[in-house]
């Protein structure tokens, strides 16, 4: 029931192999690849392609059919590699504007809230000041005369109430 298909290089042939060629395979890869987590991914590969497409080789030819494979898809690694790292060193060098850094969202309302925390410390009328300065975009002109007090006194508040929010979101 269980019987190996006639296109696949039986497993245990296969099993064999690995055991006679596998530190030798491994030992190639990490000298093309120079890493042993990358050449150990590369010799997995290696021999699950040869228990698909081993059976094309000649059984005296296996051992090089192993290595050739295991060369040809080293060198895929590597161009996938260098086409990662010529990737981010293009958005690096472009500063990459469109493309915001994953936690700035996290950041962003991490900040917001914080200005919101320090916001309902300041006494009410500074508070006002600024909510209609900032919310509204109301001229200073302008709150003075919606909140019917002198100029002067606007400023004041909101320059106290910058020195406080300053102080309080200061880490």
């Amino acid at each position: 029931m269980n019987e190996p298909s006639p296109a696949k290089l039986d497993p245990s042939i296969v099993a064999s192999l690995f055991v006679e060629h596998a530190d030798e395979l491994r030992r190639f890869l990490v000298g093309i690849l120079r890493d042993h987590n990358t050449a150990s991914d590369v010799l997995q590969i290696t021999f699950a392609k040869a228990v698909e497409l081993g059976h094309t080789a000649r059984e005296e030819t296996l051992k090089g059919w192993l290595f050739r494979v295991a060369y040809n898809e080293a060198i895929v690694v590597k161009r996938r590699q260098a086409v990662r790292r010529r990737a981010a060193e293009t958005l690096a060098a472009a500063g990459a504007p469109d493309v915001p850094p994953p936690d700035s969202r996290l950041v962003r309302f991490e900040d917001v809230e914080r200005v919101r925390a320090a916001m309902h410390v300041l006494p009410p009328e500074q508070r006002e000041v600024v909510n209609l300065r900032m919310y509204d975009e109301l001229k200073f002109v302008e709150i003075a005369a919606k909140l019917n007090v002198p100029l002067g006194t606007v400023l004041t508040r909101m320059q106290a109430a910058l020195k406080k929010l300053r102080k309080a979101l200061d880490p």
